[in-house]
C-alpha cells in the first residue's frame, strides 16, 4: 500500500507540477472537511438510522487550475471549466443498525449484528472536472458575494484498511458472528475481511463557490463516491446466497473548503 501510495503522490504532484509552468493557468489551493456517509453492508438498507449513525468525517487538500484568470482567449471552455486535484482521507466506525440487529426480544443473531463493529479508513488521491454553467468564470472573480454552483465529474484512486470485530469474542466464530458472513466470498475465507488494499473509484457532485473576495472563496459541496470494490468496509457476503448485499459501497461527503488564489 505504501509503495502503490508512492507512486500515485508523486504522479499527482509531478503533473501539478508541469501545469504550473504554463503562464496561462492560474492556480488555487484550499481545504475540504466536513460529515462522510458511507452506504455499505453494515445496516438496513434505506433506513434512517444506518444512514445518521455510520457517519464519519473526511479532510482534504485541493488544489485548482483555472484556464480562465490569465488568459485572454474566452472560450467557452476556459470560462466554465475548471480542473480539480485532491488529497483526502475520511474515516468512519460502522455498526448494524435497523430491524435485524433492534430485534425485540433480543436473539442471538440480533446480538451478534449488534454487537459486530468496523472501521473503515481511506486515502483518497485524485482529479475531478468542474463545470458552471451558470456563471462565468471571470465574472464570479470579479464580483465580490457572488454565487457560482457547479457540477463535477472525476476519479479516484482510494487507499483503504478495515478491521472488523466483535465484542462477543473472537470474529470468525460461530458464537460471536452472524452465519452470512461466515460463507466464502469472493475468493475470501468469510464474507468478512481485515486487510488493506487499493481500489479506483468515480466521483460526482454538485455544489457552490462563494466569492468572499477578491483572492478567497467558499464552497460547498455533496459528493457522491462509487467504489469498484464491496470490501472497503469490511463486509462483502456471497452474493451468490445473499442478492440482498448486491452492491458495492459508496459513500457520500457532504464537505465545506476555503479556497484561496496564488495568482
Amino acid at each position: 500500500m505504501i509503495k502503490h501510495l508512492t507512486i500515485v503522490t508523486l504522479l499527482f504532484f509531478s503533473f501539478s507540477v508541469i501545469v504550473k509552468a504554463q503562464s496561462t493557468l492560474a492556480h488555487e489551493v484550499g481545504v475540504i472537511f466536513g460529515p462522510v456517509a458511507f452506504q455499505s453492508d453494515f445496516g438496513q438498507r434505506h433506513d434512517f438510522s444506518t444512514n445518521i449513525n455510520n457517519t464519519g468525517f473526511g479532510i482534504g487538500i485541493v488544489h485548482f487550475l483555472n484556464f480562465s484568470y490569465n488568459s485572454n482567449h474566452k472560450t467557452y471552455f476556459n470560462e466554465h471549466f475548471k480542473v480539480r486535484s485532491e488529497l483526502s482521507y475520511n474515516r468512519t466506525q460502522l455498526n448494524h443498525f435497523g430491524e435485524w440487529a433492534e430485534k425485540k426480544p433480543a436473539t442471538v443473531g440480533s446480538e451478534q449484528l449488534r454487537l459486530m463493529e468496523g472501521k473503515s479508513s481511506l486515502v483518497n488521491l485524485g482529479l475531478q472536472l468542474e463545470y458552471s454553467p451558470f456563471m462565468k468564470i471571470h465574472d464570479f472573480e470579479n464580483t465580490d458575494h457572488s454565487f457560482s454552483p457547479y457540477i463535477s465529474l472525476g476519479t479516484q484512486i482510494s487507499f483503504y484498511a478495515t478491521n472488523i470485530s466483535s465484542s462477543l469474542g473472537q470474529i470468525g466464530t460461530t458464537e460471536a458472528t452472524f452465519p452470512k458472513y461466515l460463507v466464502p466470498s469472493d475468493g475470501h475465507q468469510y464474507g468478512f475481511s481485515n486487510e488493506n488494499g487499493a481500489v479506483w473509484s468515480v466521483t460526482s457532485g454538485i455544489g457552490t463557490h462563494f466569492k468572499l473576495s477578491e483572492m478567497q472563496d467558499l464552497l460547498v459541496e455533496a459528493r457522491f463516491q462509487f467504489y469498484n470494490s464491496d470490501w472497503i468496509d469490511g463486509l462483502n457476503p456471497n452474493k451468490d446466497v445473499f442478492p440482498e448485499n448486491k452492491a458495492n459501497d459508496w459513500q457520500v461527503w457532504l464537505h465545506f473548503g476555503y479556497v484561496f488564489y496564488l495568482n
